[in-house]
């Protein structure tokens, strides 16, 4: 269903998309943005 249930990204302790939080599901290729912004600042573990 599109409404109700939650989707979240989490990598290691942070969360760093929340369906929840934003009141919508990301767009087509927003979380690959998010995780590789994240990897780009360092904060995604190598392995």
């Amino acid at each position: 269903p599109s409404s109700g249930g939650v989707f979240e990204v989490v990598i290691g302790a942070d969360l760093v998309y929340s369906k929840k939080a934003t009141g919508r599901h990301a767009d087509e290729g927003e979380g690959m943005g998010i995780i590789s912004e994240k990897a780009s600042l360092g904060s995604v573990p190598a392995d």
